[in-house]
């Protein structure tokens, strides 16, 4: 008979965390940055229906780069996470720590589930403040890990090289046109030119708005936007 193949703890973590990293590296970048109306999303993304960027509540907006299968379930989770959170205590009680926390709670116990596999998503759950001190921007990775971020964070794709080039870029209290177009250029799209970005999904958390402060950026406003337009 022979020996039962043995693979140590520490080694099958490691393959796992590749085989995750792998997965989500093949995925096209998302870049949340701050800038003076709130937090923008920029994502790399040809597809007009299978949205990257997207609303959880009131203030609370969400960016995922991966599996689109996978993070979408995560993102339907976070809303029923949201509602039942807001209906049962107060929608005050509803928070960007909070869901970032549940999500890490998540990713966590299932990458450490020798009989699943681990998502292959990394996710940015983002909460713009009444003033910007008060934004806050939070990376979850594919193992729970949890990271927050001051002004800027990029997931999927060559994530490290854009986000030095962005970090060394970006100002926080820049308009809105200025931080989209260095975000686009980090993403090797055109901002001018008459049809404007192509291949682009952008997205904003208007601090100016009351309530839902979530908005899509595209067509026509995204063109007037970067051409300076009002």
């Amino acid at each position: 008979m022979s020996a039962p193949y043995y693979v140590s703890p520490d080694q099958l973590m490691k393959d796992r965390a590749e085989f995750a990293r792998t997965g989500i590296a093949r995925g096209r970048s998302v870049i949340t940055v701050r800038c003076a109306q709130g937090i923008a999303f920029v994502a790399a993304n040809p597809s007009r229906s299978l949205h990257k960027v997207s609303e959880i509540y009131d203030r609370i907006g969400f960016a995922a780069v991966g599996r689109y299968h996978e993070f979408e379930s995560l993102r339907v989770t976070g809303i029923r996470y949201a509602d039942l959170r807001g209906y049962s205590y107060d929608r005050a009680d509803v928070n960007a720590r909070g869901l970032a926390n549940s999500y890490a709670q998540l990713l966590g116990a299932t990458f450490s589930s020798a009989a699943e596999k681990p998502y292959e998503v990394d996710l940015v759950v983002a909460e713009v403040g009444e003033e910007p001190v008060r934004d806050t921007i939070f990376k979850i990775s594919f193992d729970g890990t949890v990271v927050e971020r001051a002004d800027c964070v990029v997931i999927g794709g060559d994530a490290d090289a854009l986000s030095a080039t962005l970090t060394a870029r970006h100002d926080p209290m820049a308009p809105l046109p200025v931080v989209l177009r260095q975000a686009l250029e980090a993403l090797g799209e055109p901002a001018g030119g008459t049809g404007g970005p192509t291949g682009v999904e952008v997205a904003l958390l208007d601090r100016r708005r009351r309530n839902r402060t979530f908005t899509r950026v595209d067509g026509p406003a995204l063109r007037k936007l970067l051409a300076g337009e009002h």
